[in-house]
């Protein structure tokens, strides 16, 4: 298969993403031309047969397909991009290039995407365990686990469930999603978007050239995705995890339930913790019917999801306290739906926080016995929890953090021990993921800790 032949697409940025895409490119009979800003990343490519060069020298491609994380506007552009733009080329997510290429094969497989400030990750692996269960072909990946030039071309049952974040959403140009969801909205990003209104405007490309034919799935628990139904072409499908939805699917009670009944009690689903998973399943669960899947089943799927890492990951229990590795709470909103699942808290936070720092989460200081705080605005949080009377410590480290924590539960202030950083990781770890198994292998050392 050659869906590509003859194009001539730059490839920047040679990353997670990247170099697949590169390569795949390549198979699939594109004249490619790849470039990192990095020294390695380019010996890399080369070392894989790959024509290396700065298509910002001199801009001759039909396409450039750019890294998400590379800015094409704001808060800087790309050399790359401004030479692109200035050839009046298209600036491209690796996405797009699949549905391209699935198309091209003549494949009528569906393309699902799901975006929203936060959950996105789980709602993606969660739809997909329920399509896997159901024998359904699927490739689950995008801006979660493999790279959309990762997966292969699936037959027309075959079903891809794509997580999008706004920076892949703002860079596809065809592709068109049979069901997407957008779950939340909240601050994130906006100096890539510039203001909250950018920010959306990325986010709702998830539902463009989509028909009645197709299903937008739009969460309810905040007003920035909920008025978005009066704006869409497509069958719109509301869900919350707190209020009834008429014509959708919602928690209530701790069931999950529709117009037609209860479709799953949540509290046989161990791995949705809290309103904020509920609408999740909800989303989940309104995206499984959209793709034809069995009302009767879904129960048992949602049940017996496995959870994703890094996400509210239960990994230790001393005697009755539970460490919980929510080290993907990289941002205030993130971080309000852990600390509103628990009852009473021991919380390790800190790193390099967002705009607004912790404030946005007073709300929930009442859960917190004691905050152990980390990372460069260590300082600055702990200056917010003084003015609100919760204890906490400065520790600096997660190694001086998780014994503290640990000490603190074994004298009974609080039976969960809870990272939820409400912050990037930047400062002391490679990202997230690094900081989560730090969390858990500090978690794992202590002294009587189960597994």
């Amino acid at each position: 298969m050659t869906p590509f032949q003859g194009q001539r697409i730059a490839v920047v940025g040679l990353g997670k993403a990247g170099l697949p895409a590169a390569r795949r490119l390549r198979e699939w009979g594109a004249d490619v031309t790849c470039w990192d800003d990095g020294e390695a990343a380019r010996a890399e490519a080369r070392a894989q047969g790959l024509h290396v060069a700065d298509p910002a020298a001199r801009f001759d491609f039909d396409a450039l397909l750019l890294s998400p994380g590379i800015p094409h506007i704001l808060p800087r552009v790309h050399p790359a991009a401004a030479a692109a733009r200035a050839a009046g080329a298209p600036i491209l997510a690796d996405v797009e290039f699949l549905f391209r290429a699935a198309r091209a094969a003549g494949s009528a497989a569906r393309f699902v995407g799901i975006t929203g400030t936060n959950g996105k990750s789980t709602t993606t692996a969660l739809l997909g365990h329920l399509l896997a269960r159901a024998g359904v072909p699927v490739e689950v990946g995008g801006n979660l686990g493999p790279a959309a030039l990762d997966m292969p071309v699936l037959g027309d049952d075959g079903v891809y469930v794509l997580e999008m974040s706004s920076y892949m959403l703002e860079r596809i140009a065809n592709l068109r999603f049979n069901a997407a969801a957008m779950l939340n909205l909240s601050p994130d990003h906006l100096d890539r978007h510039g203001d909250m209104a950018g920010y959306r405007a990325a986010k709702a490309q998830i539902f463009a050239r989509q028909t009645r034919e197709d299903v937008a799935v739009l969460g309810q628990d905040d007003t920035d995705t909920a008025s978005l139904s009066g704006t869409l072409a497509a069958r719109c499908v509301p869900v919350s995890g707190s209020a009834p939805q008429p014509g959708g699917i919602w928690a209530e009670a701790g069931l999950l339930r529709d117009d037609a009944g209860v479709i799953a009690d949540l509290a046989s689903c161990p791995t949705l913790p809290g309103a904020h998973n509920a609408q999740n399943a909800a989303a989940a669960a309104a995206l499984a019917l959209a793709l034809g899947l069995p009302r009767e089943g879904l129960a048992a799927g949602l049940a017996t999801y496995p959870g994703l890492p890094h996400r509210q990951e239960l990994v230790g229990r001393l005697g009755a306290v539970r460490f919980v590795n929510d080290s993907k709470a990289t941002n205030a909103d993130s971080a309000a739906r852990a600390l509103s699942s628990y009852g009473r808290i021991l919380w390790i936070a800190g790193g390099m926080g967002k705009e607004g720092g912790i404030a946005p989460l007073a709300e929930y200081f009442p859960h917190i016995a004691e905050a152990f705080l980390i990372g460069r605005d260590g300082p600055e949080f702990a200056a917010t929890l003084a003015a609100h009377g919760v204890a906490h410590r400065l520790c600096g480290t997660l190694a001086e953090a998780v014994p503290a924590a640990a000490e603190a539960a074994r004298r009974g202030l609080a039976d969960v021990v809870l990272l939820s950083p409400a912050a990037a990781s930047w400062d002391q770890f490679t990202g997230f993921d690094a900081r989560g198994d730090a969390f858990r292998s500090l978690v794992r050392a202590l002294p009587g800790v189960e597994f």
